[in-house]
Formats: structure tokens, C-alpha cells, sequence
């Protein structure tokens, strides 16, 4: 008698570490749900979509894939929905999930957070995202784990940079 394994759903877990950024800095940036693409590299766009469900948030993001040979020259358009579960800011987390996508994503849940580092008083925080996931055809769970680090450490360099350069606006205004 044959007997069917379930495929276990894929755990992970990537930080990043902000030398100068505090957490109070960081949070606001990113607890803008529709926010996303001007953080994450990948990202040509994200913005509110309707739902039926009043009560429900929800955003699209998409991004562009250059075209390959095997595309017949046209670029690929990568989108995804995505349903916001919970924001607290007291924690500086958020929560969404993956409703529907055309990458192959059939349940993802994912979480960021943002944590002060110790030693406050020279600034700098951790931005933390871990997901669950049902596994995604094609790709292994190490893959996707190196995905979601990369696009992290990309998100906290383009968040410092950003703060780097309105600290810098601050005080070139100020002067």
C-alpha cells in the first residue's frame, strides 16, 4: 500500500542590520503597505487594489523580467496580490499573505520586523522577514531562502540610503 507524503511547508528566517538607521526611523517606511517597490529592488510597482471585502487590504506588485530568449523577445510582467493580516506598530511588525499570483507561489505568509540593535545609543536597527510557504515548483527551499536575503539586504541598503540622503537634505535646509 502506497502512501502519498505530504511536502512539509518551507520555513525561513533572513535579517538585515542598519548601522546608522534607529528602528523609529525604519518602521514608518516600511509599515506603508503600499510602499513596497520604493524598498524592495525587484519591484517596478505596488498600490492598492479593490476587494469585495471591505475590510480586507489589498495590494498589487509587480515587476518586469527581461525578456529571454525562449520569450520571443517580450518581457515578462511577475504580479502577485497580496493581503495585509496584521500591523502593530508597538512591535513594528507586519504581516501579509500571497492571494494570488502568476509565479507559482500557492501559500506564502510573511512577516517583517523591525528591532532596535543593541547599544541604542549609536542608532542602527534589524530588519527581519521570515516567511512560511508551501514549496514552490522549480525552485528549492535553499533558493528561495537566498532569494528573500538578497531582496532584504537590497530593501535595507536602499532605506538607508534614502534616510542618508534626507539627513543630508536636513542639513544642507538647515545651514
Amino acid at each position: 500500500m502506497a502512501t502519498q507524503q505530504l511536502e512539509s511547508k518551507w520555513e525561513g528566517k533572513s535579517i538585515a542590520n542598519l548601522k546608522h538607521p534607529k528602528a523609529e526611523q525604519v518602521w514608518p517606511l516600511l509599515e506603508d503597505f503600499f510602499n513596497f517597490h520604493n524598498w524592495l529592488p525587484n519591484i517596478d510597482t505596488c498600490h492598492q487594489i479593490n476587494s469585495n471585502n471591505k475590510d480586507e487590504i489589498i495590494r498589487y506588485c509587480a515587476s518586469t523580467a527581461p525578456p529571454s530568449s525562449s520569450d520571443n523577445g517580450e518581457a515578462i510582467i511577475k504580479w502577485y496580490h497580496e493581503k495585509l493580516l496584521a500591523v502593530n506598530k508597538i512591535e513594528r511588525c507586519l504581516s501579509y499573505e500571497v492571494l494570488d499570483n502568476n509565479i507559482g507561489i500557492r501559500s506564502y505568509v510573511s512577516t517583517l520586523k523591525v528591532f532596535s540593535s543593541d547599544g541604542a545609543d549609536e542608532g542602527g536597527c534589524q530588519i527581519e522577514w521570515s516567511f512560511v510557504a508551501d514549496p514552490i515548483d522549480g525552485l528549492t527551499l535553499e533558493l528561495f531562502s537566498g532569494y528573500v536575503d538578497s531582496s532584504l539586504q537590497g530593501m535595507a541598503a536602499n532605506i538607508e540610503k534614502a534616510l542618508e540622503s534626507s539627513k543630508l537634505g536636513d542639513f544642507v535646509s538647515s545651514n
